[in-house]
């Protein structure tokens, strides 16, 4: 199959701890779908533990797995969010956030330990998430005429599909959730019906 359309992510936060010589490496690990929820991520850890020395993380999105960003706030370069980011590869997760809070303890940990360290945080954070598979599926608008109401009812309920949003007035329109890998069958189901339009909007 040429393309995957499914992905491993998890379900919902969960926390893991590592301690090496008076650190305390808290991992925390969120589902995320988008970059824009990273900051509010940060600020509200940085807040519950102002106390900390360092917050590195790395993300992974995006159904192929292909975009990822890590920072290591500070800490020696590729010591952290390197680490962290590897882990989540090796784990083949994706839609996801992890972060590592550091807290110092007094002891220098050299490079070889600190990679250690975040890795053995996110590896802990990991372990105490619920792994779920997801399908890769599309959002598509249609609109059609009220009297294609029916036939219109009718794929969406054999085929199995989400309506995310929905509004009937003079004409109708609906938000509905496709899956990949069941797409042009639906599509040229829908299209079949006299006075209906659809319209790509996003992937999720």
């Amino acid at each position: 199959m040429l393309f995957e359309d499914t992905y491993n992510t998890i379900e919902q936060p969960s926390e893991g701890l590592f301690k090496d010589k008076g650190s305390k490496f808290i991992g925390y690990a969120y589902p995320i779908s988008s970059e824009d929820e990273v900051k509010s991520i940060l600020l509200n850890l940085r807040s519950e533990h102002a106390k900390a020395r360092h917050f590195c993380w790395a993300l992974r999105l995006s159904p192929d797995r292909s975009v990822f960003r890590l920072n290591d706030d500070g800490e020696p370069s590729g010591t952290a969010g390197r680490p962290i980011l590897n882990t989540l590869l090796s784990a083949d997760l994706t839609n996801l956030l992890v972060v590592v809070v550091r807290y110092f303890g007094g002891t220098l940990l050299g490079v070889p330990g600190l990679i250690n360290a975040y890795k053995n945080a996110t590896i802990d954070a990991l372990d105490h998430a619920v792994k779920v598979q997801k399908t890769v599926n599309d959002i598509y608008r249609i609109t059609f005429e009220y009297l294609s109401m029916n036939d219109v009812m009718k794929v969406i309920k054999d085929e199995d599909l989400t309506v995310k949003q929905q509004s009937f007035d003079t004409s109708c329109s609906m938000d509905i959730e496709i899956r990949k890998l069941k797409l042009n069958k639906v599509i040229d189901r829908l299209e079949s019906i006299e006075s209906v339009k659809t319209t790509y909007l996003s992937t999720i």
